[in-house]
């Protein structure tokens, strides 16, 4: 009798446990599907309506938006192609991207225009290489260069009154202000985890003056920007092609979370 009861009691055990884990899961599932509901797509897959660029060196073609130099049409100034939805302040952005070995590219956030150049954005920057070299680091493009390397938490001081210029602290291309708070892991071991020559995700979280940079699910470096007077809270975003040799960069199913 006595084991017959605690038979009883284990499968009473067994299905509690079996009623609690699927009602886990489903609960997990729907909150995964209302957290992805919250994200739009920028880019349908097949045309570049909502853009603004150079037709010389952007294209909607494979399914993915296709930056590209070639041997004639080498280039004199970095170009971009510009999201025209707006400013964006806080936000999450989903997107993979594809690079040739040769390649230099980035994800352009929170910028201006650098008017003294067609389709030239000034500002933060999500880096991408062919190389694996600098993909993930933070750089602010036409301004104070590198704010984070690959592997690094920083917080970004200002300049010193006395200095008037932004170039002028600025030294070895990166910010004199850039103050290391932690290492995130190795440069080298952290670029390991980018696939050279193959698709990868990167993801960004701009919330207030903090940044973060994710690739393929690994953050890749941290910025803390408590330079008031040349940060910028919301701006333009897009993605660059660099100048150098001939190159092909692509980007798909870019993702983007307001707020």
């Amino acid at each position: 009798m006595t084991l017959k009861i605690w038979g009883f009691l284990g499968l009473l055990m067994l299905a509690s446990w079996i009623s609690w884990t699927l009602s886990l899961e489903s609960s997990n599932s729907v909150q995964a599907s209302e957290q992805k509901a919250d994200f739009i797509s920028l880019f349908d897959g097949k045309s570049l309506s909502g853009w603004e660029f150079d037709p010389v060196y952007w294209s909607a073609k494979e399914g993915a938006i296709v930056g590209e130099i070639t041997d004639a049409t080498l280039l004199k100034n970095n170009t971009f192609i510009i999201w025209k939805g707006g400013e964006l302040g806080d936000f999450e952005l989903n997107v993979e991207f594809w690079i040739s070995e040769k390649g230099n590219s980035g994800v352009q956030y929170r910028s201006d225009r650098f008017t003294e150049v067609p389709y030239a954005l000034r500002g933060y920057q999500a880096d991408i290489d062919g190389g694996n070299l600098y993909t993930g680091q933070n750089y602010e493009e036409r301004k104070r260069t590198t704010l984070a390397y690959r592997g690094q938490k920083t917080q970004i001081a200002p300049a010193p009154d006395s200095i008037t210029s932004v170039g002028d602290y600025v030294r070895n291309n990166a910010w004199k202000g850039l103050v290391l708070v932690d290492e995130l892991g190795d440069r080298t071991a952290l670029g390991n985890l980018i696939k050279k020559g193959d698709w990868n995700t990167i993801h960004i979280v701009a919330k207030g003056n903090l940044m973060k940079h994710y690739v393929n699910g690994t953050l890749m470096s941290e910025v803390l920007d408590v330079d008031a007077k040349n940060r910028k809270l919301s701006g333009l975003f897009g993605f660059q092609v660099h100048v150098g040799p001939p190159m092909k960069v692509m980007f798909k199913n870019i993702l983007l979370k307001k707020g």
